[in-house]
């Protein structure tokens, strides 16, 4: 079972992006958001809360690996962006028409 206080944290940012449908500078904003607050979290509270034991730094590692691993934010480089773009418009001129 889910821990209520982040059920309600998830249906809060859920609901967020649902409003910003379509919205890509919106959506964004909710993306930096995210990621400012992942960097918060883990170079701060997480850091402090790292295990001092073996034994216990054994544990979190075991649960990381069952739960799911390290929770990543990954942002796109603007070059890859950009890349990504260049390819989809190479690609779409070659569908068009004679």
């Amino acid at each position: 079972m889910k821990d209520p206080q982040l059920l309600a944290i998830e249906q809060s940012v859920r609901a967020a992006v649902a409003s910003r449908q379509g919205d890509a500078v919106a959506l964004l904003a909710v993306l930096r958001l995210l990621e400012s607050l992942h960097r918060e979290i883990e170079t701060g509270a997480f850091a402090a809360a790292l295990p001092q034991t073996r034994r216990d730094l054994y544990n979190l590692l075991l649960d990381m690996e069952t739960q799911g691993g390290w929770p990543y934010i990954y942002r796109r480089s603007l070059e890859s962006f950009l890349t990504y773009l260049r390819k989809t418009e190479a690609n779409a001129g070659q569908d068009a028409p004679a």
